[in-house]
């Protein structure tokens, strides 16, 4: 396996931003063909772009109908992007690697511990393997359950092609879906509901998390990451459907028409949704303002590290609310689950936190001043993408070229993680030979 030449200078992290670059152009000139539209709906090449970009970086948003523009050879570029980009071509490339009995260079493992969002580089390989093992597991028991259900209600060849299509869809949290009207017509049916949720959750949750849960049985143990994660993602699960359920009780555009039952449903779903999903069983655009907002900053929090989503995770988050709950505590040091973190977590936690605020921020301020839409809405798109959710508030089909740009940076910028491009685009690291005095300045 030689992905790259082993005198190259290029970084891990400007590797991978190639590799994503490389993939989103392959699958701009796909879409852009004639034969991936219906006949006289030619997508133009800005089109294109944004399609591919935001399958390959498995957001949702669309600027076309993806159920009726697109021809079969289309949905299949869009659902290969989709799995590129949600495994990652890095561990897509190792498993061919393995398979054909390649051995994997030092350099590129490197790259596997960059792409994973590693510490060590021990066990990357093995690490690489479950992944691809794991998830195409989940896939196909996922699309077996979906057509079995979809069978009922129509032809039997349709029922397993949307079955297998939206399990890899949705378990990458890629958020495209053949349905008219995402999975509104599903709003109460519990089936699809559980079917769906579990599989947003596991996509979203990470590969890490994953195989911790699944080697649990053995070893009896989790790691820290696992336990802040789950722990955070239920937590942010809960608050969020409740939220959703108290705002939107009796909205008759969003959760007022459904029964008791609908109406937990589809807070359940909803919130499940934004960790970075992108589907929904009610109309994003009849939502409150209010509901708009809460859900624009769950978006920015997005799913957790080494998942198919994006935001600044929900690590990210916990080290935070960690850090100003030890400070106004008076004490020194972040413990999470009796477990000490290092400074460095927290300045990481705090850069990750800011450059994120500056590019949602900054991209909704560009947004405004080419588009006539509310800044509400045109945050909530722009946050939409950063996170890679794929919620709109039906903004994204009637974007100018220039917000269409703007989406198209702030999804790639989401999928590759703004830690990774940042470390892409900074100049070669020397370590400082002195240190400056020490100086005091007055906070608060």
């Amino acid at each position: 396996m030689s992905l790259m030449p082993k005198k190259s200078k290029i970084s891990p992290p400007q590797f991978l931003a190639m590799g994503f670059t490389s993939i989103i152009v392959i699958g701009t000139i796909l879409l852009w063909l004639p034969v991936a539209s219906i006949p006289g709906q030619r997508l133009s090449f800005i089109d294109a772009l944004f399609m591919a970009t935001s399958a390959t970086c498995v957001t949702g948003l669309s600027v076309v109908d993806t159920t009726s523009h697109f021809t079969f050879f289309g949905h299949i570029v869009i659902l290969i992007l989709v799995q590129l980009g949600g495994l990652g071509f890095m561990t897509m490339a190792t498993w061919f690697a393995l398979a054909w009995g390649k051995r994997v260079s030092l350099r590129e493992r490197l790259i596997l511990k960059e792409a994973m969002n590693q510490h060590y580089m021990e066990g990357i390989v093995r690490l690489s393997r479950r992944v691809i093992i794991y998830s195409l597991t989940v896939e196909f028991v996922a699309a077996i359950l979906l057509s079995l259900r979809w069978a009922t209600e129509m032809p039997v060849g349709q029922a397993v092609y949307y079955g297998v299509f939206h399990s890899i869809s949705i378990f990458n949290n890629a958020g495209f879906v053949l349905i008219e009207g995402s999975f509104a017509a599903y709003a109460d049916d519990l089936f699809i509901n559980v079917i769906t949720v579990i599989l947003i959750i596991l996509g979203g949750i990470g590969f890490i998390v994953l195989s911790d849960l699944i080697e649990y049985r053995r070893t009896r143990t989790l790691s820290l990451h696992s336990k802040v994660v789950l722990s955070a993602s239920g937590m942010l699960i809960v608050f969020g459907a409740l939220v959703i359920f108290l705002m939107e009780f009796n909205n008759v555009q969003t959760l007022g028409p459904l029964h008791g039952g609908g109406k937990v449903l589809a807070s359940i779903f909803q919130s499940v949704s934004l960790r970075s999903a992108g589907t929904s069983t009610i109309d994003i655009t009849g939502l409150r303002e209010s509901t708009q907002f809460f859900m624009i900053i769950l978006m920015f929090i997005g799913a957790a590290p080494g998942s198919t989503g994006g935001g600044i995770k929900v690590t990210t988050f916990v080290i935070l609310i960690g850090s100003v709950i030890t400070m106004l505590r008076g004490r020194e040091d972040v413990v999470l689950f009796r477990n000490r973190l290092s400074k460095e977590h927290t300045y990481k936690a705090i850069m990750i936190t800011f450059i994120g605020l500056a590019l949602v921020v900054s991209g909704a301020m560009i947004m405004s001043t080419t588009q006539s839409h509310s800044f509400l809405k045109l945050l909530f798109e722009t946050t939409s993408a950063f996170g890679t959710v794929g919620l709109s508030v039906g903004l994204t089909p009637e974007l100018t070229t220039s917000g269409k740009i703007v989406i198209i940076v702030m999804m790639f910028i989401g999928r590759l993680g703004a830690l990774t491009l940042a470390y892409a685009l900074q100049p070669r690291i020397h370590k400082e030979l002195y240190r400056h005095p020490e100086g005091k300045i007055i906070i608060g």
